[in-house]
């Protein structure tokens, strides 16, 4: 019997990236997961068409579950959510329940959510109304983590809205997908020559997967191959709460744990135990969808706030300061791999520590980034080709030694810098300044 399938694959080349780990049989992984959805009635595999027929015929609301199926990353959270005699199990049978495991086909115009991600959930109507998204980040750095609280209360919201539609129907319009230019990804020219609408269950179904992170990877090459600079929502797409000074408590999940002193939360008023219920308008299931917005607010401007404090609800305005997408740390994204070779050639850079910089009696103030990793091959391989070493610190750019990080560099690079581009550098080599010319491509 031929199952079809969506395998989505956050990352399966770069596997000293923790999210990027995967299981040591990836082809048998996929046929097996395969093979257990076979055996349940629980889950549409891949049949989005059937899902979206029988929530009209229901009237019960759409969980679509993305999921990485090799990778390791949030291996916990996706063993729970299958368990059928587990803490989501009753819950769950309020929904249309759909197993996506690629993302060849995927309408683009709906499907949006952080490609880097290797477990996502989207819970939509009928009629492809988008509820909300949850995704966490937490689940992504320790694959074991298999805490369900968040996930439950955004399928308890999700279901909320499902049934006050009609109250909510105009504050939902924010979540809406932008407009795309192709309506998959293999319509997309980057991926379009390599890869099919069907997976390739008679042959070795893994290579033969869109995987999510490429539909990123895709869109900033599209512009690069225009010779363009990259927009900064595609450098740093989906920021985290932490990036205007937010950090949430897990339960429950829109109450705010933290405000970080000095920052856009913190001018705005927001305090530790205020429950955010809106933000920009939109109604909120889980901190993806603080994500949500931030990836569609613009580089200056504000966001409207609607929470609740001591029982009354209160509003406040978040002003964004210019830049302040930059703050994004990016590091562990895998999407960054790709920019890494744009922005420095294929080198990693990594901010020295304070202790590390005294040691070496490097100025606290001062640029100081390690090179840990230098790539060998192809595009990853210009900045070794231009003569950088793995161990050089960089301790210099274009004339500035003004300290930064990584994120940071890579993102001033991509704003500014077009391919072909070298960029003058000087590197510290067991003690010596060495000037060397960083490609950008």
């Amino acid at each position: 019997m031929k199952i079809p399938v969506l395998f989505i694959v956050t990352s399966l080349i770069l596997t000293f990236s923790l999210q990027g780990e995967t299981v040591k049989d990836r082809e048998g992984a996929v046929r097996a997961d395969a093979k257990k959805m076979e055996g349940t009635d629980r889950w549409l595999y891949n049949d989005l068409e059937t899902a979206f027929a029988e929530a009209e015929k229901s009237g019960k609301p759409i969980m679509v579950v993305l999921r990485c199926v090799p990778c390791l990353a949030c291996m916990g959270i996706d063993t729970e959510l299958l368990m059928e005699s587990g803490t989501l199990s009753s819950l769950m049978d309020e929904f249309v329940r759909v197993r996506v495991i690629n993302a060849n086909s995927l309408d683009l115009s709906l499907f949006q959510f952080d490609y880097d991600l290797s477990f996502s959930v989207i819970f939509l109507n009928a009629d492809k109304t988008i509820y909300g998204r949850f995704g966490s980040w937490e689940h992504q750095k320790d694959s074991q983590n298999r805490a369900t609280s968040g996930l439950r209360q955004a399928m308890e919201r999700s279901l909320a809205l499902h049934r006050n539609l009609e109250r909510y129907q105009e504050s939902l319009e924010g979540k809406k997908g932008d407009p795309m230019p192709y309506r998959t990804p293999v319509d997309m020219p980057q991926l379009g020559d390599r890869y099919e609408k069907e997976l390739d269950w008679s042959g070795q179904v893994v290579k033969s997967c869109v995987h999510c992170h490429q539909i990123g990877d895709a869109i900033r090459l599209s512009y690069r191959d225009e010779g363009k600079v990259l927009p900064i929502e595609w450098i740093a797409p989906y920021p985290a709460p932490e990036t205007i000074g937010l950090t949430f408590k897990e339960d429950p999940v829109m109450e705010i744990d933290r405000v970080e002193a000095g920052s856009p939360a913190a001018e705005a008023g927001l305090q530790s135990g205020d429950q955010i219920q809106f933000l920009e308008g939109q109604p909120l299931i889980s901190v993806a969808d603080v994500s949500w917005v931030l990836h569609h607010a613009s580089s200056t401007g504000s966001l409207d706030v609607q929470f609740s404090r001591g029982g009354a609800t209160s509003e406040a305005t978040i002003s964004l300061p210019a830049g302040w997408r930059e703050k994004s740390d990016l590091s562990r994204r895998v999407g960054t791999w790709p920019m890494r070779a744009m922005a420095f050639g294929g080198m990693k850079l990594q901010d020295l520590d304070d202790d590390q910089r005294r040691r070496l009696n490097l100025s606290l103030d001062a640029l100081a980034l390690e090179v840990p990793h230098l790539g060998q091959y192809n595009k990853h391989g210009a900045a070794k080709r231009q003569g950088f070493q793995k161990g050089d610190i960089i301790v210099e750019i274009d004339g500035s030694s003004q300290r930064m990080t990584e994120s940071a560099l890579l993102a001033r690079h991509l704003l500014t810098r077009k391919p072909g581009e070298k960029v003058p550098t000087v590197v510290l080599r067991n003690g010596k300044r060495v000037e060397l010319k960083m490609p950008i491509q």
